[in-house]
C-alpha cells in the first residue's frame, strides 16, 4: 500500500505494538489517527510523530463504549478526507481459569475485544464502500487459533474474530476492500500487566514468555510488511508460533504439549 498521504487509523495506538506501528507510519509520510483510552499517552506518541508524518489527530476512544464510533469515523473523514487503512489492535488479554472467571469478567473480555472491535469496523465499512477501497487489519492473537490455559474468553474472542472478518472479506470483495488477520506470539509489551485477572483486576506483573518476546517495533515491521503484501493471515512472533502449525498438522503431538503447560504461562 502506498502509505504517503494515506490515512492510517490505529486503535491501541499509546503503546506497545500500537505506539511501533504509529512512528512506523508516521515516518512513512501517512496521516496518522491515533486512539485509546488513554488520551496523555496518545499526545506523546502524537509528539514523537509529528516531524514525520503528514498530518495526526489524536481521537481517544473506550472499546467498551461503542456509542460514538460512527461520529468519530465521520471525524476523521472531515479531518483527512480517507479512510485507507485500519488498524484494530487495541484489546486487554486475561489471566483466570474457567473454573474462576465470573460471567461479567467474561463479558468485558468479549466487549473489548470483539464487540468493540467490530462495532468501530462496521463504522468505518460505510465510508470504505464510498470510496471503493481499504484495508482492515485486525490484530488477532496466535491463541485465535487455539486455546491456551488461563486465556478462555480472550482466546474466544480472538476465534470470534477470525469468523467475523473472514465473512467481511468475503461480502465486500468486489468493493476493494481487504482483510488482513495479523497473529502475533509473544512480543515485549504491557499487555500481560493489564490483563484481567478473575475479581476483574489487572494482572500487574510481566510474564516470563512477554520478557523474552520480540519487540514491538519488529512485530511492527512484519505486520507493515504483511499489510502491503495484502496477506490474508499472517503468524508474527519466535519459535511459539510453531505451536499454530503443530496445532494444524500434528494435533495429538499438540495436545500433549498444551496439557503440559502449568497455570504460570
Amino acid at each position: 500500500m502506498k502509505t504517503t498521504n494515506n490515512t492510517i487509523w490505529i486503535t491501541g495506538a499509546s503503546s506497545g505494538i500500537g505506539r511501533a506501528l504509529a512512528l512506523y507510519y508516521a515516518r512513512a509520510g501517512g496521516r496518522l489517527v491515533l486512539s485509546s483510552r488513554n488520551r496523555e499517552a496518545l499526545l506523546e506518541v502524537e509528539r514523537q510523530c509529528k516531524p514525520y508524518a503528514a498530518g495526526v489527530l489524536v481521537l481517544p476512544l473506550d472499546l467498551e463504549d461503542n456509542s460514538s464510533y460512527s461520529n468519530l469515523a465521520q471525524q476523521v473523514v472531515a479531518t483527512f478526507g480517507t479512510i485507507d487503512l485500519l488498524i484494530l489492535n487495541g484489546g486487554i488479554s486475561q489471566r483466570s481459569t474457567v473454573i474462576e472467571t465470573p460471567a461479567a469478567v467474561e463479558r468485558r473480555l468479549m466487549e473489548i475485544n470483539y464487540f468493540g472491535t467490530v462495532a468501530l469496523a462496521k463504522a468505518v465499512l460505510p465510508v470504505m464502500i464510498r470510496q471503493q477501497r481499504g484495508h482492515l487489519v485486525v490484530v488477532s492473537s496466535i491463541v485465535g487459533k487455539f486455546g491456551w490455559p488461563l486465556r478462555s474468553s480472550y482466546s474466544a474472542a480472538k476465534h470470534a474474530l477470525h469468523g467475523y472478518f473472514e465473512t467481511l472479506r468475503t461480502e465486500h470483495f468486489n468493493d476493494n476492500i481487504f482483510v488482513t488477520m495479523i497473529l502475533p506470539g509473544r512480543v515485549k509489551t504491557n499487555i500481560s500487566l493489564h490483563s484481567l485477572k478473575a475479581d476483574g483486576s489487572s494482572h500487574g506483573k510481566m510474564d516470563a514468555g512477554q520478557a523474552g518476546g520480540i519487540s514491538a517495533e519488529a512485530c511492527a515491521r512484519q505486520i507493515a510488511k504483511a499489510i502491503n503484501k495484502k496477506k490474508k493471515e499472517k503468524l508474527i512472533g519466535g519459535t511459539e508460533i510453531v505451536m499454530a502449525r503443530i496445532r494444524r498438522w500434528l494435533p495429538a503431538l499438540y495436545y500433549k504439549l498444551v496439557n503440559k503447560q502449568t497455570q504460570q504461562t
